[in-house]
């Protein structure tokens, strides 16, 4: 109406323009609000984060120990923890309670119960209460209380053999909730066992001592051949507290197959003695506190080992994955798998006085498709580990099988279990996640020993490659409470893959399109296998010319092979790095045998000599080379025989230079470009041409007059001197010297050689 009134010229009426002026105040006003006050916070609705927890999940509830993780009858076991407030209000009357039971009759039903968040009413038993209970009077907001439980198993109210759920909860008040709830609750396990099973578990666990590459391709110029590292960064993994420490330490300790990378072992053997370590452009001399740290961290190994299976896998780990999915296609590449593999029963039998079985293929994350498998057992291999996650039932099996499984060809799959396997993973530093995983990998255990099966079975435990300091601690808890052997015995690796197998087990490998999709993008790219195959190429060409070539095979040898170890997934700036400085270095050395160029030549004459100097700045001898000069214009200047091509072999001693002397006649005036060569004996050039000019100047027929005249007169003035000293030796003779002083006869002219010793092939030719 207004806008049609306004259309219609009438104006609007006195009551509707107050009305107008006071809604423009109003808003105009709750503008200038906005403004001066600056964006509005987010409200506790739009932001999830600040809204406060509520519920049974008000307290965080934590569980730092249970002690014994497996009672007896007699025990005492005690709960220790925190509780944490994470409400906005405080609770009042707060108690903590431990609730027992039921008991879970398998290991579905007790990874559904380690799901399970807040607290549920049927599912979730009643507390103990009574004097096992610890109460705070008050627990204001973010404040966090400790607590201990400490209960007779014999109050417990267990039964029969098997795992129990296991809670602390917290109960109290609010303002909100005046009357008593559960507010917080954290649920574990708590395997009951009174005495040993007439039939028990298997149980391999693999303790692998693995690290990544750190020995560079470089080597110092002695005679011991110092190897130079990356970095000191593997002194810290020894040192004790470090990683590698804590796994000899714990591992010594344990009835456990050790697992090692032989690359590894040498890279400590190395650091024992003598090293140096990159420094910039440089190196410097490695400390001999970390030569002591490497030579207890052996000494260590070797007493922990004495006794024990050792697995050695291929030097340097290579991942077999990326071999199968990448690299097998670019040739040369199975090759290296073939040399890991020849080296590592020598490189552990050598440091630590033991035979390691070389007969275990292990793919990362024990994931394996009928490619990978096939890489796995080409360098020789009849048993690879894999995972029960990659190899799953398809029937439907209501246990868990032994781990042996044939998969044809003659070959085993050694079939980890993926839940104990992965027990392990993630941040172990927390107390409360190392209980947690402590308590639900013995009730894994226990739960897989009760299940109906009429015969022992064999289960293999693979865990991450490479353990952290906390990973490997609760590895090693789990495992001492597994020391009184009630349901489980430990069993060795190769006993393993000889158990026998289970009939109704999948002996099926998965289908490549079904590899993980995760671990298939960590893999080596199939650049990375060029790049190795190019680094092959150059040092096959390299070593033929060498006087010493295992100075140079054996370090770039164990370089290529640690270029495709599996410690590189996930890191592929570092893995191209470390390529790429072997491949500068080996060319680098390379062309510390090259042809010094030269500036260009004048030929005065028919026939002349054109020298070409080559330099050896290697420390050995180099032989087995030829250089090769061609002329680009016969016509003009032809060599040797008269053809435009001319060789000759080179063997140059270390530090030296040689200069190589080729006959040349010219026919014609005029310039002629020149090229030199150096090849190996087959042919393969090697480094560079070097290219320059030779001016051919002849000789005139005038130019010729002019200096046989000057020869003639030369020779008159001979005559002449020589007629002379006759004449005054004849007057000698007769008693009169005339004054002038007597002349000693001439010497004899030298033209034999000036020295008796012959010139050394390094020292450079006078021209």
């Amino acid at each position: 109406m207004a806008k049609a009134a306004d259309i219609q010229g009438i104006g609007p009426s006195p009551a509707r323009r107050w009305l107008r002026r006071t809604a423009s105040l109003i808003i105009g006003a709750q503008l200038a609000v906005v403004l001066l006050a600056g964006p509005a916070a987010p409200t506790a609705q739009a932001d999830g984060a600040a809204k406060a927890p509520t519920g049974s999940e008000t307290v965080d509830v934590s569980l730092n120990t249970v002690a014994p993780s497996a009672p007896v009858k007699g025990d005492t076991l005690t709960v220790s923890g925190t509780v944490t407030n994470r409400g906005k209000d405080a609770i009042r009357q707060a108690k903590v309670d431990l609730r027992v039971g039921p008991k879970l009759s398998d290991r579905t039903s007790i990874d559904t119960a380690a799901k399970r968040t807040g607290y549920v009413l049927g599912s979730d038993p009643a507390p103990l209460g009574g004097k096992y209970t610890v109460k705070f009077a008050k627990l204001p907001p973010g404040i966090s209380q400790d607590f201990t439980l400490s209960v007779p198993v014999g109050k417990l109210g267990l039964g029969d053999d098997g795992v129990y759920q296991l809670g602390v909860s917290v109960s109290g008040q609010t303002s909100l909730a005046p009357n008593e709830q559960v507010l917080g609750i954290q649920r574990t396990f708590l395997p009951w066992q009174e005495k040993e099973r007439d039939s028990k578990t298997k149980v391999t666990y693999l303790w692998p001592l693995i690290a990544s590459p750190h020995v560079t391709a470089e080597t110092a110029s002695d005679d011991q051949q110092t190897p130079v590292f990356a970095d000191d960064d593997l002194a810290a993994e020894l040192a004790p507290g470090g990683r590698l420490e804590q796994l000899v330490s714990l591992g010594s300790q344990l009835p456990v197959t050790w697992v090692i990378d032989p690359d590894l072992l040498a890279s400590v053997d190395a650091m024992a003695r003598n090293y140096r370590v990159k420094s910039g452009d440089t190196t410097v001399a490695g400390s001999k506190e970390n030569q002591a740290l490497a030579k207890q961290w052996l000494t260590s190994l070797e007493a922990a080992v004495s006794d024990s299976e050792v697995i050695a896998l291929p030097f340097a780990d290579p991942d077999l994955a990326s071999i199968a999915h990448r690299g097998k296609n670019v040739s040369g590449t199975l090759s290296h798998l073939q040399t890991a593999t020849e080296m590592a029963g020598t490189t552990v039998q050598t440091i630590l006085h033991v035979k390691p079985s070389t007969d275990f293929a292990w793919p990362v994350d024990g994931a394996i498709d009928p490619s990978v498998v096939d890489v796995a057992t080409s360098a020789g291999a009849h048993n690879v580990i894999a995972r029960s996650d990659s190899l799953q039932e398809t029937g439907g099996l209501p246990y868990t099988p032994t781990a042996a499984r044939p998969i044809g060809g003659g070959t085993t799959a050694v079939v980890s279990d993926a839940q104990l396997s992965t027990a392990f993973q993630g941040d172990m530093s927390k107390a409360e996640n190392s209980t947690l995983a402590v308590q639900n990998f013995l009730a894994q255990t226990l739960a897989l020993s009760q299940q109906d099966t009429d015969t022992e079975r064999s289960i293999v435990v693979a865990p991450q490659r490479m353990p952290t300091v906390t990973q490997a601690q609760s590895m090693a808890a789990a495992l001492h409470a597994l020391d009184d052997e009630r349901w489980t015995k430990p069993l060795g690796l190769v006993d393993a893959a000889e158990e026998k197998p289970d009939a109704d087990a999948t002996t099926s490998i998965p289908g490549t399109s079904q590899y993980p999709k995760k671990l298939r993008s960590q893999e080596l790219p199939t650049q990375a296998f060029q790049d190795i195959k190019s680094i092959q190429a150059s040092l096959n060409n390299f070593q033929v010319i060498l006087t010493q070539p295992e100075r140079v095979v054996t370090p770039f040898g164990n370089a290529v092979n640690r270029s495709i170890s599996t410690s590189w997934r996930g890191r592929p700036p570092e893995a191209e790095q470390y390529r790429d400085s072997v491949r500068t270095y080996l060319q680098g050395l390379i062309n510390e045998v090259q042809l010094i160029s030269k500036s260009d030549v004048t030929l005065s004459g028919r026939s002349a000599t054109i020298p070409v100097t080559v330099q050896n700045s290697l420390l050995q001898g180099v032989d087995h080379l030829v250089l090769r000069l061609k002329s680009e214009n016969a016509t003009r200047l032809k060599l040797n025989d008269g053809g435009a091509v001319a060789e000759q072999p080179i063997s140059i001693a270390g530090g030296h230079s040689q200069s190589v002397k080729f006959d040349a006649e010219a026919n014609i005036n005029g310039q002629v470009q020149m090229t030199a060569q150096l090849y190996t004996e087959d042919g393969t050039p090697y480094g560079g041409e070097m290219n320059f000019t030779v001016k051919v100047s002849e000789l005139t027929p005038t130019v010729l007059l002019v200096i046989a005249g000057g020869l003639l007169l030369l020779v008159l003035a001979g005559i002449r001197m020589y007629t002379q000293r006759k004449r005054a030796n004849a007057d000698g003779a007769n008693g009169d010297n005339g004054g002038e002083p007597e002349q000693p006869s001439d010497p004899t002219p030298d033209t034999g050689p000036g020295s008796a010793e012959p010139s050394g092939p390094g020292e450079k030719v006078k021209r």
